[in-house]
């Protein structure tokens, strides 16, 4: 059964890779980035799949905008309009951290958009989630996969590096869980997913994994979510992470 799925930093790697395979197995999708008009990429699948892509802007840091795409996705989504799938992956890495040198914009900033706005978007759109056990025949699941690091494990640890990164998607890590039990009488899944390092502007060209690849390992999980698995922390590949 085709999804409708709203997915956040859509205009390259992860969340570029997210929305073309998402439109070529025939799903809707809302693709959100901060500057849609310098988005070529995006632009170029809503050509290739007409009818099934609307791009939208989003600064998910941002709480004017999460507000504007809230009320902008009813009109976008229709009267009878819901969506089956969020998918957070919007987010940044600031390189060049040093101890001693940290500095408390760049924190904040971490926090802002990758604990804080994943967060908020989910609660702005919560209205429009469809309840887990609503659709007659479907057995898949509502879900919300937020993008995280196995960076934000403390377990983990066993350097210092990427500090403001990682003390952000422990945050993150910590609001899915949360989200979870928020939406579990919904019957909504809620996932942290880690993609790895990943062939991306991010992750640079010595990485190790495609996008395509990553991205088709992910929603094979999100596909296969059941309300058990709801607030864990897994790989790409399914393994569970310790927190």
């Amino acid at each position: 059964m085709n999804r409708t799925v709203l997915v956040t930093g859509a205009n390259r790697g992860i969340g570029l890779a997210f929305t073309g395979q998402l439109l070529a197995r025939g799903d809707h999708v809302v693709a959100t980035c901060r500057h849609p008009g310098k988005a070529a990429a995006l632009s170029a699948l809503g050509g290739e799949h007409p009818g099934r892509l609307h791009v939208l802007p989003l600064d998910a840091a941002s709480e004017k905008s999460r507000a504007e795409l809230a009320r902008e996705l009813p009109l976008v989504l229709g009267e009878d309009g819901h969506l089956d799938l969020l998918i957070n992956n919007a987010g940044v890495l600031h390189s060049g951290e040093r101890f001693g040198q940290l500095r408390q914009e760049t924190l904040e900033d971490s926090l802002r958009i990758n604990a804080i706005g994943p967060l908020l978007l989910a609660q702005a759109v919560a209205p429009l989630l469809q309840d887990g056990d609503s659709a007659p025949g479907n057995h898949q699941r509502t879900v919300i996969a937020n993008l995280t690091s196995q960076l934000g494990s403390i377990a983990g640890v066993t350097r210092f590096g990427a500090p403001s990164y990682a003390i952000s998607k422990a945050a993150q890590n910590m609001a899915s869980a949360q989200l979870a039990q928020a939406l579990a009488a919904r019957g909504i899944v809620v996932l942290s997913l880690h993609p790895g390092w990943v062939q991306t502007d991010m992750g640079g060209g010595k990485a190790p994994d495609a996008p395509a690849d990553v991205v088709a390992g992910m929603l094979r999980l999100i596909d296969a979510a059941t309300p058990a698995q709801s607030g864990q922390f897994f790989d790409w590949r399914g393994e569970v992470l310790p927190w």
